[in-house]
């Protein structure tokens, strides 16, 4: 595509790179948990700790919601001590993180594992570490498509739903988590000597004071982007770590059937696995399409479509009994359309706030987290309270029509003020 090819001699692609690899790891041990909730639970109750449905939601959710508010601390730090510093000391905790879940195994408790959820947020901090990072390199022109990249990243979760699993299977869930504990200490000693903070001459870092947070909550345009991230993102990561456990609740026999009868695979949360690596991949790898055709039409007019093909199957899964492969269908394009619709609010927010990017990065992106947080536990209400997903799904669907709602509101008012100057689409 025209905007990859336009990279070539801009900014710096190590770190670039970098950036992407950084975040790559982060979102794969940020997600850890949900592709390995059957196994856990089965540990737990091995040695007498029972957890319950809700505990077991605020589990998969608590990784989510810290990682939300710590994108606040970090995007702070990224205009205090700078993006580099800052991604340094954030993985330095989770590396701490992994290794105490490895170390402490079997012997585990659930106590313990929220501490352990809670480290793992400053992986799903790194949002606003990485994409500040490749961002403060490039022009305006090309924000979409960098950030695209940069935040392409959250393709780690595929792999923790492909691959853990089956190392859980062969060598115990804890050896997960030391597999991830040495994959962090890798990059980050590339991170170490490949990233580097953009030079004044390309970007002019402006220290933020913790009034300018403040300043800019004030601005409605901040709770737009708010919005518009919390159902796109926040809709990506709630539905990837809440996918193992709606698998394995309401396709269970169809996945053991296929696992048995084509992959020869007896292990149904293994297949559980691979199909939702098969969803999620989508919108890991379609964030920088998403943020290019934004960079091509404008991001208020790519949002629309991927809104909008989001509620229409949200809708569907809620309404109609799928069959399981229709199901699987009709999630892959909802995280595709969540994937691309992450690149297109990303195409809008440093045109709007170029010069705060480091502090807006960490807002929006904390409410992208929050957003995750709540569909899981709207997903795991609906289960616990009709024993099923319908109003779920339809509550998610209703959020949606309400930022589609959003964006006729806003859209003449930025491409006629804001907008006319960016440099970009809107």
């Amino acid at each position: 595509m025209a905007g990859f090819k336009a990279l070539k001699g801009e900014g710096h692609f190590p770190t670039l790179f970098m950036a992407f690899l950084y975040f790559d790891m982060s979102f794969m041990v940020w997600t850890m948990l949900g592709p390995l909730s059957t196994e856990i639970t089965e540990a737990l109750a091995a040695h007498g700790e029972i957890i319950t449905a809700g505990q077991k939601a605020t589990l998969l959710s608590l990784p989510i919601l810290s990682g939300a508010i710590l994108r606040i601390v970090l995007g702070f730090g990224v205009d205090k001590l700078g993006p580099k510093l800052t991604a340094l000391i954030a993985q330095a905790i989770v590396i701490a993180s992994l290794l105490l879940a490895y170390m402490q195994g079997e012997s585990i408790t659930y106590n313990q594992l929220l501490v352990v959820a809670l480290g793992l947020g400053f992986a799903g901090a790194s949002f606003a570490v990485a994409l500040p990072q490749a961002g403060q390199w490039y022009p305006p022109k090309l924000q979409g498509v960098v950030l695209g990249i940069a935040g392409a990243g959250n393709i780690g979760v595929v792999l923790d739903f492909l691959f853990a699993p089956k190392i859980a299977e062969k060598w115990g869930w804890e050896a997960v988590f030391g597999v991830g504990a040495a994959m962090a200490i890798v990059v980050f000693i590339a991170y170490l000597f490949l990233a580097k903070n953009a030079p004044e001459t390309v970007y002019k870092a402006r220290p933020k004071k913790v009034s300018d947070y403040f300043k800019l909550l004030r601005d409605k345009d901040t709770w737009w982007f708010n919005l518009f991230y919390a159902i796109s993102f926040g809709g990506f990561v709630g539905f990837a770590g809440y996918m193992k456990v709606y698998l394995m609740n309401t396709y269970q026999a169809d996945m053991a059937a296929f696992g048995l009868d084509v992959l020869d695979e007896p292990n149904v949360k293994v297949i559980a696995g691979y199909f939702g690596a098969l969803t999620i991949f989508a919108g890991a790898v379609l964030r920088p399409v998403g943020g290019n055709i934004a960079d091509r039409i404008g991001g208020v007019k790519a949002l629309y479509f991927f809104y909008g093909s989001v509620a229409v199957l949200a809708a569907i899964l809620a309404l109609i009994e799928l069959p399981f492969f229709v199901a699987i269908a009709v999630l892959f394009f909802i995280m595709a359309s969540l994937g691309m619709a992450n690149g297109a609010v990303f195409q809008l927010v440093p045109q709007r706030f170029g010069k705060d990017i480091g502090i807006m990065t960490g807002i929006v992106g904390c409410a992208g987290g929050l957003g995750g947080t709540a569909l899981i536990k709207t997903l795991g209400w609906s289960k616990g309270a009709f024993d099923g997903y319908m109003a779920g799904f339809l509550i998610f669907a209703g959020v949606v029509l309400v930022a589609i709602a959003g964006l006729s509101f806003v859209k003449t008012r930025w491409r006629t003020t804001w907008g006319a100057s960016a440099g970009g689409m809107i």
